[in-house]
């Protein structure tokens, strides 16, 4: 398998008029953006070299390498950074995963019957949920929670679900 490149930013805008951008963050600390590694486009054949200056709005101020003015900032809106998924520091608490690792896993029922495939994560405000689409192209959301997620095994390339009326009965039960 080859490197996988993840998606740790994008660039918004352009700020002011010496060529600084404004860079929508996804790492944990918007100013981490450039604690991991170089930057570079999806191919991986350029690379961006950015100083954080500091942050407005929510999102990282930066000065980017060969950007000298507002024009130039306002070519690399849309502009993903990717890094090497590599380079991330492994997680430190046991249950902790990077979004990126998740996405692509297949999902398996209690029993280890086939569910379908992690498509997407998401937050709506009240915990992770993980889109599992299954072969007909069905989605379907999931709490990411123990319950519901009682098993992921990265090295196997599967997680287990266990649907809520599954886990509702079982409490029922005891």
């Amino acid at each position: 398998m080859g490197k996988r490149r993840l998606v740790i930013g994008v660039v918004t805008g352009a700020h002011g008029v010496r060529g600084l951008v404004r860079v929508k963050s996804f790492t944990a600390d918007p100013a981490d953006l450039t604690a991991y590694g170089p930057l570079t486009d999806a191919s991986g054949s350029k690379t961006f070299d950015l100083t954080v200056k500091g942050d407005v709005k929510g999102q990282v101020l930066a000065a980017i390498a060969g950007c000298a003015d507002r024009n130039a900032a306002e070519a690399l809106r849309g502009t993903e950074l990717y890094l090497d998924r590599d380079l991330l520091p492994e997680t430190e608490e046991e249950g902790e995963f990077y979004h990126a690792d998740l996405i692509g896993l297949d999902a398996v029922g209690p029993e280890g019957q086939a569910m379908g495939t992690v498509r997407a994560i998401y937050d709506f405000g009240s915990g992770d949920m993980l889109e599992i689409v299954d072969g007909e192209g069905r989605a379907e959301l999931f709490a990411f929670t123990s319950d519901v997620v009682p098993d992921v095994d990265l090295e196997a390339g599967r997680l287990t679900i266990v649907p809520p009326e599954s886990v509702e009965d079982e409490k029922g039960d005891a």
